[in-house]
């Protein structure tokens, strides 16, 4: 588990003076040099939602619709309440481009912390890490030369665990979301909650694009490691839509499930 020397370093994003969201070369997608892979852009839309809901209540569910593209060269980002009770919290957050064009839109939910000590529960254990393997990033493939999200993420597998096209496992450590500010758990776990469909993909993109067209997170506990897992599967029609399925864990065990509806392109 040797983790690379800028991985903490080197974050997704900066922020200007103006308060504009700059995105460094681990935020660059697999689908175009200039625009950002979507799990650090979610980052950045927990992270807003966070700030504007507080620290007294968890975000429990992120659901992101997105527009178009969303370019490395700047986005703003802005969240505002819906909803607030003493239970619980909705918010809608937007993301914009520097031209103030729309590019994403969310919804999320918060809700109160309790301490009502032992509930009734099951246990489901995290996949193995302690022999987990090093691996390539699951998609081996980009539309570019550049480095961007795949080259500043650690990867290991499940000992004999499936390297291949179709369901699998990954152990995933990611950089920090900003420059200079510590994330919280639920921003550290947008990266590869966004990763589904890169992870279990059915063939690789030289047969087949799948592009996410949204993201959905369900989270019932923050997650307490810096090496995250997802468990994922896609399920692709001949319709040309398609859909993952990722059930997220940390260390000790699940802490939430992740979806995303997915467009399916055949290569020109």
């Amino acid at each position: 588990m040797v983790l690379k020397p800028d991985l903490k370093e080197h974050a997704y994003f900066h922020i200007r003076a103006d308060g504009a969201f700059i995105g460094n070369d681990p935020a660059r997608g697999p689908w175009s040099a200039d625009h950002c892979h979507a799990g650090p852009v979610a980052g950045l839309i927990v992270r807003a939602a966070e700030t504007e809901v507080g620290p007294e209540k968890m975000l429990t569910r992120l659901t992101v619709d997105l527009l178009r593209p969303l370019p490395l060269a700047g986005l703003r980002v802005a969240a505002e309440t819906t909803r607030h009770t003493k239970t619980l919290a909705t918010t809608r957050v937007t993301v914009l481009d520097l031209d103030d064009t729309l590019c994403a839109t969310a919804t999320t939910m918060h809700m109160v912390r309790r301490d009502l000590g032992p509930v009734p529960n099951i246990t489901l254990p995290p996949p193995k890490l302690d022999d987990a393997v090093t691996g390539p990033f699951p998609i081996g493939e980009t539309l570019h030369d550049l480095p961007g999200f795949a080259n500043h993420s650690d990867i290991l597998y499940p000992k004999d665990g499936n390297q291949n096209a179709g369901p699998k496992t990954v152990w995933m450590h990611t950089p920090t979301l900003l420059e200079g500010e510590a994330q919280s758990p639920i921003q550290a776990l947008c990266p590869l909650a966004d990763c589904g469909n890169g992870i279990s993909w059915n063939a690789p993109t030289s047969e087949m694009g799948f592009m996410n067209t949204d993201l959905t997170v369900q989270i019932h506990r923050e997650p307490t490691s810096d090496w995250l897992a997802s468990q994922s599967v896609s399920h692709w029609q001949s319709s040309g839509i398609g859909m993952s399925q990722s059930v997220l864990f940390d260390t000790e065990g699940p802490v939430g499930t992740a979806l995303q509806t997915l467009v399916l392109f055949p290569p020109k």
